[in-house]
């Protein structure tokens, strides 16, 4: 999990307006701050495969929210994944 002060951080820099913490933006930016905690752990844990089911979990739950963006407003997904540092 990742601590509340990380989730406020990601929270602020995403967000598309002043109470917003569900938008695809936040959403996709939350998930990638959990996959990238999820990776560390799994550079002491190798054999964690519990962990690693949440991890492929989320990394699907990921892909649907930023394939809805893309379909959604294309401008919005580039310029997500290009600051997330996303391949795509």
């Amino acid at each position: 999990m990742i601590s509340g002060e990380t989730k406020k951080d990601v929270i602020e820099k995403y967000k598309q307006h002043p109470t917003d913490t569900g938008s695809p933006e936040v959403q996709i930016a939350l998930l990638t701050a959990r996959l990238e905690e999820l990776a560390e752990h799994f550079k002491t844990h190798k054999k964690d495969h519990h962990s690693r089911r949440g991890l492929l979990k989320i990394v699907s739950q990921r892909r649907r929210l930023l394939d809805y963006l893309k379909r959604d407003d294309f401008d919005r997904y580039q310029k997500l994944i290009e600051e997330l540092g996303l391949r795509r």
